[in-house]
């Protein structure tokens, strides 16, 4: 299979996997949350993570159109960014599950950076070979995040959680071909998919710690 190819059903995947009920089951399990006693909490936990994990894609794509104009400065600062933001999340689930799991948290995310930065880096080398070596890297770092955050929360299921992260980064291989193809068009609806799913996942952390940590939501 050649990367075209790959990357057209990586495309076509994340459609897939967003149409087939996993948005609904996160989101239902955020609703359940909010239902209850403690929804104000709930609802300001939800916002938080909602932005906070907008702002990574948010900064991630920043640094794609930077790179690929060969603004060096601009994606400097905007990779700097990410890695604040990257930041600011490992932090939001040390009330849960103390330090150790936060910094654990951070490396898994700087991982996961790092790989989307390697396929843009191929991608504008034209280098098929390492932009297969970047998707491996990529799918493999979204295997290791599922596997730790569900493995703190059982509330979390492990595949719906690795579909969800895989989704995500077939939308950063997207955004970035269709950067690289200038199918600007294109790329301005996976952009509004990127965030959308975002909230998907937000949402499913969410709803997850919510029925965890029950008092914490008082």
């Amino acid at each position: 299979m050649n990367l075209s190819k790959r990357n057209m059903l990586a495309s076509i995947a994340a459609v897939a996997l967003l149409s087939t009920g996993m948005q609904a089951q996160a989101q239902h399990q955020y609703k359940d949350a909010k239902n209850g006693a403690t929804s104000t909490k709930t609802e300001q936990t939800g916002a938080a993570l909602r932005d906070l994990w907008v702002g990574h894609v948010f900064w991630v794509r920043n640094v794609v159109l930077a790179t690929s104009v060969g603004n060096a400065a601009e994606a400097s600062a905007a990779e700097n960014e990410v890695v604040a933001n990257a930041k600011q999340i490992a932090a939001a689930i040390e009330p849960f599950y103390g330090k150790p799991a936060s910094e654990k948290l951070f490396s898994l995310l700087a991982g996961h950076y790092g790989a989307v930065k390697q396929y843009l880096e191929a991608a504008l080398a034209d280098s098929k070979p390492k932009q297969e070596l970047a998707m491996k890297a990529l799918t493999d770092n979204a295997g290791e995040i599922a596997i730790f955050l569900s493995g703190a929360n059982p509330y979390l299921p492990l595949d719906t959680l690795r579909s969800l992260l895989l989704a995500h980064v077939g939308h950063h291989v997207l955004e970035i071909q269709q950067w690289h193809n200038k199918q600007y068009a294109e790329e301005a609806k996976t952009w509004e998919a990127m965030k959308n799913h975002m909230y998907v996942i937000a949402d499913a952390l969410t709803g997850a710690l919510a029925k965890q940590f029950p008092a914490k939501f008082q």
